[in-house]
This record gives C-alpha cells, structure tokens and sequence, in this order.
C-alpha cells in the first residue's frame, strides 16, 4: 500500500485536469451510435456510465430499497468498473431475462445535485430508450426529501423545463426552458451548467454538452458572461468535483461486504482514504485507495472493500485524506448508506 499522505487541496486550477475519464459500465448495442433523445428515443448507456441490464443481488453489491439490483456500480447492470471490466473472476457477463410482455423496462441512472458547493451524485431510475432525456428530467425536478435531508441541494431553477436533447458524435446538444439562467451569481451560474454536463456525460455516448436555451444557442451564459464558445465536458468543472468523486455506491444504497467502491480522484500522489461507518457508529473499515493519477489530474478508481459491521442499519461512507500539517482528516465525499453486517 502507498504510504505517502495527501497533502492539503492546492488551488482549482493547478488541479485541472486535461480530460476527465469516466468509464464503468457496460455497453449496450446502441451506446456508441450518434442520434437523439428526444423522449421517443436516443442514447443508451453503456461503458462506464448505465447500462440497461439488470442482473440479481449478490454479495458485494449496492442497492437502493426499490429500485433495481445495481452489482454495486452506481448504474444498473452486470457489475463493471471505471475501466469497463467485471468485478474480479468475472469474464463474461450473465445475460438477464427478457421483462414480461406489456412491461416497461427500467434502467437506474444518476443524477448530479451538490453538496456544499460541489457535485455529488444520486440514484433515479429512467425508461429507455430516451435515457438521457429522463435523466435530466429527473434531475430538473430537484433532489427528493431523502435527498435534501442530506443536505442535497440544486443550482438549477424550479420550474426549468427540456425542451429536447439530441446526440450527435458524442455532443449533446441540451435546449431548455427559458428560466434556467433566471438569476444567481458565478458560483450558481456555473454549478447549474455543471449538474447538467455530468448527469448528460454519465451517459457513454456523451462526452461533451452544448447548451440552447429557448431554442437558441446559448455562447455566454447568465450575467456574470460564463463563455461557452463550444461544448464543454467535466473536466471544463474540475473545481466543483471533489477531489475524490464517488460514483459507486450513490446516496440511499444499500451495502454488503465486501462493498464496490468507484469513482475518480485528484489527489496528491493519487492516494486517498475510504471509510466505511455502521450504524453503531463503528469504523467497519478504513483503508487506502490509489486512482489512476493524480497530483493534478484526474483519475479513476476501483476498490473492493470487505468490512466489519457490528450493526445493520444507516452508516456511512466517507472518502479523506490527511493533512501532512498535523494529520487531521480532511474529507472529500460523504455518502449516505444502509449497511448491512
């Protein structure tokens, strides 16, 4: 294990990244084509992000009371991992039956909302094909009370409305409602944009986002001018990311050991920490995590971690570092859970 510490958050933009790199899922047959979603139909999930198959609840998985069954990847589908693998000894990915006739399947998705001043995600469930149009309905109708409880908040208006979404070479071209750039200031101005590019770009077949609002191109946005000359990805959001980003398990899950952890990460020397808290308040686990890079750029992780819980019930997960200063523990994300023993 690395034994090097993070040290303390430098400025956003000495950690900007050059591109954020979000794979995880599987993909399905119409994940990689170009066209729209516009409610009738569109992008699919696939690698990295939500896939469409469900498969049944095993150890090690995460799932949110209900909702599909998700194998702990924050999406649904056969488990797999920010590098499009299966979890370990998993090679071929079983195929799950066919929904009834005169039944509608349903996939889960996130949503992004904030938490504090950065982005944090959250489970919904959407009906394909029109993937990505109902994941961003889901997220302009707000976090729910759960959610809020949790101190889950939205830039985003009341009221703002899609218009359409279509997907052309891996842009989304999103047009919404007229009160989507009503009032705010910066901060708000730029987190609205960034809700909406990381719930979009969750998606596999989207990897950048170019905003219309009303029908029009939208080039400088709100009154504080936000240019938005082209499309724009989550690596144009590094600074409302947290350092350590958790993507899997989301909010409301429920946990087993050993439990799936992913996301992405920009610490120091790409190291960080995952704590894993029962209900009785125990430390079930506490270990180190390593993405992909770091110290500036944005990596991915993927971690299996077996715990101890000495009760079921409402726990917690919390991804840290600590400070090389005086070792205090300097949190990134917290994830509200069920854990079960």
């Amino acid at each position: 294990m690395p034994t090097t510490k993070p040290t303390p958050r430098t400025s956003p933009w000495l950690r900007r990244p050059v591109i954020i790199t979000m794979t995880a899922l599987l993909v399905t047959p119409a994940a990689s084509a170009c066209g729209s979603d516009t409610g009738a139909g569109g992008t699919s999930p696939g690698t990295g992000r939500p896939s469409a198959a469900t498969t049944p609840s095993t150890p090690g998985t995460s799932s949110t009371p209900g909702m599909p069954s998700t194998g702990g990847t924050g999406g649904t589908g056969t488990p797999s991992g920010p590098n499009g693998r299966g979890t370990s000894g998993t090679s071929t990915p079983p195929v799950p039956p066919s929904p009834p006739r005169g039944t509608q399947r349903q996939v889960r998705a996130s949503v992004y909302f904030l938490h504090g001043e950065k982005i944090s995600p959250a489970p919904r469930t959407v009906t394909p094909p029109a993937t990505a149009a109902g994941a961003l309905r889901a997220l302009l109708a707000g976090p729910n009370r759960y959610e809020r409880g949790q101190r889950r908040t939205t830039a985003i208006p009341s009221g703002t409305t899609l218009r359409s979404i279509a997907v052309h070479r891996h842009v989304a071209t999103v047009d919404l409602s007229g009160r989507y750039d009503d009032g705010g200031g910066s901060l708000s101005m730029r987190a609205r944009l960034a809700q909406i590019v990381f719930t979009a770009t969750r998606f596999p077949a989207i990897e950048k986002v170019r905003f219309e609002v009303d029908g029009k191109p939208v080039t400088s946005f709100g009154g504080e001018g936000i240019v938005l000359n082209g499309p724009v990805g989550r690596a144009d959001f590094e600074e409302l990311a947290p350092l350590v980003l958790v993507e899997s398990p989301l909010i409301g899950d429920t946990v087993r050991t050993p439990v799936r952890v992913w996301g992405s990460a920009n610490t120091f020397e790409a190291t960080f920490r995952l704590k894993i808290t029962d209900a009785a308040g125990h430390t079930a686990a506490d270990v180190y995590a390593t993405a992909t890079s770091g110290t500036g750029t944005r990596g991915t992780f993927d971690v299996t971690i077996p715990y101890r819980a000495t009760r079921s019930g409402a726990g917690l997960l919390t991804a840290y570092w600590n400070s090389l200063e005086d070792g205090h523990a300097v949190t990134e994300d917290t994830v509200p859970v069920t854990v079960t023993r």
